[in-house]
């Protein structure tokens, strides 16, 4: 079941994100989740910073030059980079309420990067 933002907190490091993430991919590295939630911290201790919100154009950007680029390394164009995020935007359609930890985590798997968060 997802993550519901109407309870009026935000689902905070201890909710089961693997279980969010297994809903659209297999196989779900458990050191990997706990690696991006270490990562993302304090995003996650507020509801509107622990959601990404894929009709907010400025909300993909800094998705794309925060996490692929800055944190994954990815040094391809803009236009690229934005199918990457798109491609992950459309495979969580369903969901109103994306996960920050669920979305970043689809996309470290779509360019072949959980690696860099599984220690």
């Amino acid at each position: 079941m997802p993550y519901d933002p109407k309870v009026g907190t935000p689902p905070g490091p201890d909710f089961d994100y693997a279980s969010d993430i297994a809903r659209f991919t297999s196989n779900v590295d458990a050191k990997a989740v706990k690696g991006i939630v270490k990562h993302l911290g304090i995003a996650l201790k507020s509801i509107d910073s622990s959601m990404v919100s894929c009709s907010d154009k400025g909300e993909r950007d800094r998705v794309r030059d925060q996490f692929l680029v800055k944190k994954l390394g990815l040094e391809k164009d803009k236009a690229e980079l934005d199918k990457i995020v798109m491609a992950v935007c459309e495979k969580m359609k369903a969901d109103k309420s994306k996960l920050r930890v669920t979305f970043c985590y689809l996309l470290a798997e779509q360019v072949g990067k959980l690696g860099a968060f599984a220690k």
